[in-house]
């Protein structure tokens, strides 16, 4: 997670940070949740009987071992702009004050006018490929004029950006010199609610640092976009943890780690990374194009709560109502319409408006679909093509 100057708008919502790294030169910048968390009830000791054996927690020394030398610390050079830098003009200043300031100027700067400044932060990241692929999070590397990845054996190596998306959070770089580089896999498996896991990163600057917890919820959507399906975790994760891995006790990827849930800033055991499905889909799509390109419906969509179902004549409550279908857009093109309610893309239910916005943007621009429609108080099959989603 990045620690830089604080972002014009927050991404998360109810109090979720991104997890910053230590900006360097210029202080911690942090914004504060929007309320404090609250216990409504004490907490109360429970008797334990003890049958003489007490459970013994597993070590991670050996996964450690072999996976941490894969995880690095980014740090980022960036170029801050300075549209207003707090300054105000110089055509207020008196003629001495203003000629003055005027010479002080850098070379080819317009007087008076506030000047780009350079930022540094930190972040974390890891390798998923022996000849230099990393993966970090996009607001780590967001407005990078420069990147450096420092390994655990403490190598600093120079890296370029092959591509990022914002819509997940998501950036892929590669080390720009030639080289043997170890690296981990992406889990191929969904990890379950209450498994082990391991977060390792930069915290603070702190490169190579390792904590442990456990899943402890799944497909939190934190507000931070339409295709929020995060992992939650309650492994201690800081500022300086964004981008940095989230392991199984394979020794293999589950998550990306991307953001706290924190009344402080501080870690308060409420972590989300983003799972290693969704890593493993914009990674080959950054490799190959540099980019994201997403299926897109073109329709505001709404969700159905019970009192709608049973106003449109719904058993029960799923799928998406279409609040609005985008002037000239994919949705209206192919004739759906405000009121209707997609119920299922080629034969998946959809379960509510953000599994729709999700699964179609599994679809490449251009593919044939089926989208089951509710209307007028029956089910219609309506011949669809994918458009392509705006760029960020």
């Amino acid at each position: 997670m990045t620690t830089q100057t604080t972002p014009s708008r927050s991404i998360l919502k109810r109090g979720a940070l991104l997890a910053g790294a230590a900006t360097l030169g210029i202080g911690l910048a942090a914004g504060l949740a929007d309320g404090a968390l609250k216990l409504d009830h004490p907490a109360f000791a429970q008797p334990i009987e003890l049958s003489g054996v007490q459970p013994q927690l597993p070590s991670f020394a050996d996964m450690v071992e072999k996976a941490k030398p894969a995880v690095v610390s980014v740090r980022v050079k960036q170029t801050i702009d300075a549209a207003d830098d707090g300054q105000g003009s110089l055509d207020d200043l008196p003629p001495g004050l203003r000629r003055f300031f005027e010479q002080q100027a850098p070379r080819g700067a317009v007087p008076g006018r506030p000047q780009p400044r350079q930022g540094m932060s930190q972040g974390s990241g890891f390798f998923i490929s022996q000849d230099g692929y990393v993966v970090t999070n996009n607001h780590v590397v967001d407005k990078a004029s420069e990147v450096q990845l420092v390994t655990d054996d403490g190598k600093t190596l120079n890296a370029k950006v092959i591509g990022t998306d914002p819509r997940t959070d998501l950036a892929l770089l590669k080390v720009t010199e030639g080289g043997s580089y170890p690296f981990v896999r992406l889990a191929t498996a969904k990890p379950r609610i209450g498994e082990w896991v391991l977060a390792v990163g930069n915290p603070f600057g702190l490169g190579g640092t390792v904590t442990a917890g456990i899943v402890s919820a799944q497909g939190r959507d934190i507000g931070s976009g339409p295709y929020d399906d995060f992992l939650q975790i309650d492994a201690a994760v800081n500022r300086g943890n964004s981008g940095g891995p989230t392991f199984n006790q394979k020794g293999e990827v589950v998550g990306v780690n991307t953001a706290i849930f924190s009344p402080s800033g501080g870690n308060v055991g409420i972590a989300f990374a983003i799972p290693a499905s969704t890593v493993e889909q914009v990674v080959a799509a950054l490799k190959k194009d540099g980019k994201v390109s997403r299926g897109f419906i073109g329709v505001q969509i709404q969700p159905v709560t019970p009192e709608v179902a049973e106003a449109i004549g719904l058993k029960d409550p799923h799928g998406a109502l279409v609040a609005a279908a985008e002037k000239e857009g994919p949705a209206a093109k192919a004739g759906i319409k405000r009121g209707d309610t997609v119920l299922a893309v080629d034969g998946a239910k959809i379960k509510d408006a953000r599994e729709l916005s999700r699964k179609i943007a599994t679809y490449a621009p251009g593919s044939k679909v089926k989208i089951t429609i509710w209307r007028d108080g029956k089910e219609r099959e309506i011949g669809f093509e994918v458009g392509r989603q705006p760029a960020v």
